[in-house]
């Protein structure tokens, strides 16, 4: 059993989760991106170079998983250019695409929400 000094506080384990759910959705949408300019339902048959519209979530990986707080900042603000292409797709395509739109869109409120959570936590956490 811990002693009572090294027992998790309800704070940082809402860092430690909000951290895991901003990495998870951020790969989710990476993978989603791929996966669906490739071989699922890209706009051309055959892939299309769209799947390079996956690169910008590439750079902010080592700044969440090192805990960065202006990573978590900027983050929350570039999900909306991917939250728009969701509703705009999700409104236009049809089949697959469509579904693949709403895995999109729900992918990143969750990583907005995520993101909001982990700023908001550490800055009441860091003030006395």
């Amino acid at each position: 059993m811990l002693p009572p000094d090294d027992l998790p506080t309800p704070a940082s384990a809402t860092v430690a989760i909000t951290r895991a759910v901003a990495v998870a959705c951020v790969l989710g949408l990476i993978v989603l991106g791929l996966a669906w300019e490739l071989w699922l339902a890209p706009v051309r048959s055959g892939g299309s170079w769209l799947a390079l519209k996956v690169l910008p979530l590439c750079f902010p990986l080592a700044g969440l998983l090192r805990n960065r707080m202006y990573t978590y900042r900027w983050v929350s603000l570039l999900v909306w250019l991917y939250f728009t292409e969701g509703v705009v797709r999700a409104t236009s395509d049809r089949g697959l695409g469509r579904w693949l739109a709403g895995i999109e869109i729900l992918l990143c409120l969750l990583l907005f929400a995520a993101c909001a959570l982990h700023v908001r936590t550490r800055l009441k956490k860091a003030t006395p």
